[in-house]
């Protein structure tokens, strides 16, 4: 009785434990929706500034790998990888899913489009990596249960709400006026003012950022099957900010000869470079790595909505950006598509900790009737 009673107490704790690393998963998802959105918002004054976008993402991840190098080596020591073919085949498809097309994809897919599209369409994220993880059997569905159909609904509301965040409009909402237009202060002068203002969507832009989130779909993907192979975050991030700075490089070098345009001043797109490179790739990444561990993909990019809010109040104040009633719908769509899909996860890990635990208690109980039973043979011996 007191071990089952030591049980009791020990799988109380755990459900603590498991509360805590709850709140933990969702304060740092929130945490790095506020990085990335000021990731797009420098990207945006960095594409109206007119600079390389090949050589600025071969910086980025030229700075990443520097910046996360040295704490792999330091800090995680104990978990460095064996270096095999195999681990460097792992390495180069991880820093191309994660790190070289996506920076290839959706710079040139920004220009080409604008930065609300850019931001809204990474909220197909859900949907794609839904189908994917379903594809791959990460995930599953399971639409006879209550979880299985809020996990389906949750990710169609998500997409929806993006769709209705840039297609419908309604009337104009002032929440502040702040007269700060960062992009009348960019080099692109005027001209960047007017493309903001007639911009269009082309296809050929279309299909870029729907490539990327087509490509860091495939990554969490693929950080869910090797991420373990790959040492530990530091290491998995470094191992893959290398590969992919290796090749555009590579790519940087073959297209661009002019080596005035390699020249990093004191601008905006230093800036941009540095942030997204360091704090970005080198710190942000981990984090997700954790949470892909410890949630799942799908987890992940169920937060990427909050980041198109984040961007669209961020563009309001800084870059004097309308805001609409039905940005306002849509966002409030988008959230509540969240809400539902971690509601929908909490069930099922609190089912999977319950049927372990009913196992447990079962082994326990028949454990201590085999005691017993064998303590009156015991006793009924001569």
């Amino acid at each position: 009785m007191v071990r089952l009673g030591i049980k009791v107490q020990y799988r109380s704790c755990g459900r603590i434990g498991d509360m805590l690393k709850e709140v933990k998963a969702i304060s740092i998802m929130l945490v790095v929706q506020f990085i990335f959105a000021g990731m797009y918002i420098l990207f945006k004054l960095t594409v109206d500034d007119g600079t390389n976008l090949r050589i600025l993402v071969a910086y980025r991840l030229s700075f990443a790998t520097i910046s996360m190098l040295p704490l792999a080596l330091i800090f995680q020591r104990d978990k460095r990888p064996e270096f095999t073919w195999r681990l460097l085949f792992l390495a180069f498809l991880s820093g191309m899913l994660g790190a070289a097309i996506p920076n290839f994809l959706y710079l040139p897919g920004l220009a080409l489009t604008s930065a609300t599209f850019s931001t809204a369409a990474s909220i197909l994220g859900p949907l794609i990596t839904l189908v994917l993880s379903v594809a791959f059997r990460i995930e599953t569905l399971r639409l006879g249960t209550n979880e299985g159909r809020a996990k389906l609904v949750g990710t169609l509301f998500g997409a929806g709400g993006a769709l209705v965040f840039v297609f419908y409009k309604g009337v104009e909402i002032h929440i502040w006026s702040t007269h700060v237009d960062l992009l009348k202060n960019s080099n692109a002068g005027q001209s960047s003012g007017q493309a903001t203002e007639n911009h269009h969507i082309s296809i050929p832009g279309v299909l870029m950022v729907f490539g990327c989130n087509v490509s860091f779909s495939l990554w969490l993907i693929l950080q869910a099957k090797i991420g373990d192979q790959l040492g530990g975050s530091y290491w998995n991030v470094s191992l893959m900010n290398a590969m992919g700075s290796l090749v555009c490089m590579i790519v940087a070098l073959c297209s661009e000869r002019n080596w005035k345009q390699w020249r990093l001043g004191w601008n905006i797109s230093l800036l941009a470079t540095v942030y997204s490179g360091v704090v970005v790739s080198g710190m942000v990444i981990p984090l997700i790595a954790w949470c892909i561990k410890t949630k799942g993909p799908l987890y992940v990019t169920m937060f990427s909505p909050i980041r198109l809010v984040i961007v669209a109040l961020a563009g309001s104040f800084a870059l004097e950006e309308t805001l609409h009633l039905g940005s306002i719908i849509g966002a409030m769509i988008m959230v509540g598509g969240v809400y539902l899909v971690i509601w929908c996860k909490m069930k099922e890990a609190k089912s999977a900790s319950a049927t372990l635990d009913h196992i447990e208690t079962n082994k326990n109980i028949k454990e201590v009737n085999l005691g017993n039973l064998s303590a009156i043979n015991n006793r009924d011996d001569p």
